[in-house]
């Protein structure tokens, strides 16, 4: 084999490093990569950090092997049977250790090889112990291994083939450690694929350790740098294992962990990647002799902060969001401690795009966006920070912190309680942790809570395996109606499943909603309809409901896709892509999709944005669209290499995963719209018809909504809002043109009439009921109205809740000398489907940075931001919404 590492020389710890300096670690990861190329796998580039939509089993990328788990699992096939990879992982359990320990990351990377199918034990033992020698200079008899010793319960003995394999490259048996399931045994989950593995040690002298310690013991002298997991059971739900019929190789060997081993440093921190993140820090520190933990968790979290914003990971409250929030906001409370001035975190990012930018080039091509949420997040926090250190501190010199308090900081300061812990556990204080978790609970059983896999996908692939071995041939893009044959049918809890050889029926995806239709036998004595289809990575099955007779395998039958919906989603589907680049036009490239719902009746499109759409920016987004639909530009889709479609400028979905070839949907020239979608679309931009914004919200922190609808639902809501327009016009005696001068007349008399005393206009309070709202069976209306005092505005909010009858919910919304009033009031009809006026005005409250509460019927509050009245508004009406759902 060719020598793929320098020229060596003996370093001071036992180890291999080249004559002039000791190798970077951009070189170990291409002397690994390299090495595995040389021995035929093929190189496949790193997953992103956000897990593929079908993988809902994680909130990061943790290990190498999660972007390769459909290969593994049989969903699809592999691009080649050896792979080889360095992965982006993050393992959001290692955030309270980084600092603590000389090893412990959040991000970092993962280098590996991979067979599926191919080479097992004794080759992956052959190229791991041929790489160690030859390509990282390690000494033979430095080198230790553990295997699995057995275990009765499992009915498995002594992993005996590893041993020989690694007796065959000659290891001596000493040097064979045997290690406990605990230690050598690897599980994919409570079911599926799992095997033992084998481990390699590094042994690093004496001078880590005693004569006594062993491989797998804990202690410093062994350092494991590389696992070797061979994949060979299933497990099933009753803990019963049986032989794969494919074996599979999947190993990992951390980059960070063995850049420590070959620069001949003690720690991580002392790593070429992590020197010029050390010295920032010591740098921008005022403090004296600057906390080396706060240091390391500045250089830590900095990392992981820019890897997670390059993918696609904003600042939120939620899942993956909240990790990254996490992470900024323990980094920016350390920054103060050590003194930093304020807006240093970019100063990190430089640095980062710096030492890693060359190997991972994406985070170049998302530095302006990375820069953007990084200020934001650091700016926003940065004005709560300190009024909560010090009511944090106000506390622990008391010597107490209990859930309330916690709730507090976190609710209206933004302290992550982890950081509260942390930092009360420095003072000795302990935290009632159980007393708020109950806290946050019960604030999410009042709002829209928290969102979580339904675990579709993986009980689709289970499906769609025990069916058949042979993949659908989706036909779905060439045509609606597809003569086939029925290859299988299977019953599970009292639906019916059938695989069909071609299919058009499109299966969920991409946040398209899967094709509705019929199945019918040739011979006319069957007849299905199609309630739903699953995907299971390229192959699919679909849910049937029997109307007539029964289908079987090997009959032929005729598949028709429901035309009607599956058009209107084609419009709803393109009108998104329209949308989505409308709005990067219009706000910014920083606007990312977030989500989506595409469906027959409406699109739902979450994107990336700090702050609600002016009405400008609405307009000049709903104009835009509707112009490049006017325009009748062509639609076309065409299948090309992943590696084209980026230099074409495609968008790609975060947390997708796309082969090597791809689809691309491009809208005219492509010059403003061009995606990787796997989705239908129309022919041409025409066929939308009309496209109108319904509303426009808050998803999540950082995250916005807009809902809209195309073609004849878009012209019936237009034509619904003409007669209420005309009703409206009607109540306030006005032409429809002159609507707006008319409520803003009545607004006048309202707000002299509050200053006066003398109560609110009568005509306020009929416009103001006209405007109410349809919400799920409900009157609804959230509204401002200018210049009212508290009083009056209580008054004005009971007046209208009346007019409304029981089944309705009024918020409405006052500026006056600066400050915020905000009054909600629910009728009894509301209330007793769950919405309650103290909740929804709390809701709105916080958004205005204020507080107040009342009972289940009326409720007032506070605030001292005026210019987010408007937001506030959206978050009682969402508050509203989610005690409805």
């Amino acid at each position: 084999m060719s020598e793929v590492a320098p020229q060596k020389r003996h370093s001071a710890c036992g180890l291999h490093l080249s004559d002039n300096q000791p190798v970077t670690s951009d070189e170990i990861r291409e002397t690994f990569l390299a090495f595995f190329e040389a021995h035929d796998h093929k190189r496949v580039p790193s997953g992103s950090l956000v897990p593929a939509a079908f993988d809902p089993s994680v909130l990061l990328t943790t290990a190498g092997m999660h972007p390769l788990k459909p290969y593994f699992m049989g969903l699809e096939a592999p691009p080649y049977p050896r792979l080889t990879s360095c992965q982006k992982c993050f393992r959001t359990p290692d955030i309270d250790n980084v600092g603590v320990t000389s090893r412990h990351l959040t991000f970092f990377e993962m280098l590996g090889n991979f067979s599926i199918g191919d080479y097992f034990k004794q080759g992956a033992v052959e190229l791991a112990w041929d790489l160690s020698l030859n390509g990282f200079g390690f000494k033979p008899e430095d080198i230790w291994i553990t295997v699995f010793e057995g275990d009765p319960a499992m009915g498995l003995g002594p992993d005996e083939e590893a041993i020989e394999a690694w007796l065959s490259v000659g290891v001596p048996r000493e040097r064979i450690i045997l290690c406990p399931a605990s230690e050598n045994f690897w599980w994919s989950g409570e079911t599926g694929p799992c095997g033992p593995c084998s481990e390699l040690y590094l042994d690093r002298g004496l001078e880590w350790g005693t004569e006594e310690d062993l491989p797998g013991g804990d202690n410093e002298r062994f350092l494991e740098y590389w696992n070797l997991v061979f994949m060979q059971f299933d497990q099933d739900e009753q803990r019963t294992l049986t032989p794969l019929p494919a074996r599979n190789i999947d190993t990992g060997m951390g980059l960070n962990r063995m850049a420590v081993i070959l620069q001949g440093v003690d720690t991580v921190f002392d790593t070429d990647q992590f020197v010029p993140l050390m010295a920032l820090g010591r740098e921008l520190a005022t403090v004296a002799d600057p906390d080396l933990r706060s240091l390391r968790i500045l250089a830590d979290h900095t990392r992981g902060m820019t890897f997670l914003i390059a993918d696609g990971v904003v600042p939120s409250n939620e899942d993956r969001g909240y990790v990254l929030r996490r992470l900024m906001r323990r980094a920016i409370q350390h920054g103060r401690r050590l003194g930093f001035p304020h807006g240093f975190l970019p100063r990190y990012v430089d640095v980062v795009l710096e030492t890693m930018g060359a190997a991972y080039p994406e985070l170049y091509e998302e530095q302006d966006r990375i820069l953007k949420w990084v200020r934001a997040e650091e700016e926003g926090f940065g004005r709560t920070l300190e009024q909560g250190m010090s009511l944090l501190e106000e506390h622990l010199a008391k010597g107490t912190l209990d859930a309330a308090a916690a709730f507090q900081l976190h609710d209206t300061f933004g302290f992550p309680v982890e950081m509260t812990v942390e930092v009360a556990e420095e003072h000795g204080v302990t935290v009632d942790e159980a007393g708020f978790t109950a806290l946050m609970d019960a604030q999410r059983e009042r709002s829209a809570g928290g969102v979580g896999g339904k675990g579709r996908v993986g009980g689709a692939a289970d499906v769609v395996r025990e069916l058949s071995t042979e993949p659908t041939t989706f036909t779905g893009y060439e045509t609606l109606e597809q003569h086939t044959t029925v290859a299988a049918v299977t019953e599970r809890d009292g639906r019916t499943f059938v695989k069909l050889s071609e299919s058009p029926f499109y299966a969920q995806g991409g946040g398209q909603v899967s094709d509705a239709g019929t199945i019918a036998c040739d011979g006319g004595d069957c007849e299905a309809a199609v309630a739903d289809v699953l995907r299971a990575g390229e192959d699919q099955a679909v849910i049937v409901e029997l109307k007539t007779g029964a289908l079987h395998a090997g009959e032929r039958v005729t598949a028709t896709v429901d035309r009607a919906a599956r058009n209107a989603t084609a419009a709803n589907h393109t009108a998104t892509h329209l949308l989505h680049a409308a709005l990067r036009q219009t706000l910014g490239d920083h606007v990312r999709q977030a989500g989506s719902y595409v469906g027959p009746d409406k699109l739902r499109f979450d994107f990336t944005h700090t702050s609600r759409l002016s009405e400008a920016e609405r307009a000049q987004v709903e104009d835009q669209v509707n112009a490049w639909v006017l325009a009748n530009h062509p639609v076309r889709s065409m299948s090309t290499t992943l590696d084209e479609a980026r230099s074409l400028g495609a968008m790609a979905l975060f947390g997708e995963k796309y082969g090597d070839v791809v689809r691309m949907v491009e809208v005219g020239d492509g010059s403003f719209s061009r995606e990787l979608c796997g989705g239908t679309h129309v022919r041409c931009t025409a066929e939308i018809g009309v496209v109108k914004i319904v509303s426009e919200g808050s998803s999540a922190a950082n995250v916005r909504r807009i809902e809209a609808l195309t073609g004849p639902a878009a012209v019936g809501l237009l034509r619904a809002n003409d007669a209420t327009l005309e009703r409206a016009a009607t109540a306030l005696r006005a032409q429809p043109d002159s609507v707006v001068d008319a409520i803003g007349a009545l607004q006048a008399k309202a707000k002299a009439a509050a200053k006066s005393g003398g109560g609110v206009d009568a005509g306020a309070v009929d416009a103001l009921v006209g405007a109410a709202a349809a919400l799920d069976g409900l009157r609804v209306l959230t509204s401002t109205v200018d210049g009212v005092d508290p009083k009056a505005l209580a008054d004005l909010t009971d007046r209208v809740r009346g007019r409304l009858g029981d089944d309705s919910a009024v918020v409405l919304g006052s500026t006056l000398d600066g400050k915020v009033s905000l009054v909600a009031a629910a009728g009894p009809g509301a209330i007793a489907r769950g919405v309650k006026a103290g909740v929804v005005v709390k809701a709105a409250a916080q958004v205005v940075g204020g507080g107040g509460g009342g009972k289940d019927t009326m409720a007032q509050a506070g605030g001292r931001d005026p210019e987010r009245l408007p937001d506030a508004l959206d978050a009682a009406r969402a508050a509203i919404q989610a005690a409805l759902a």
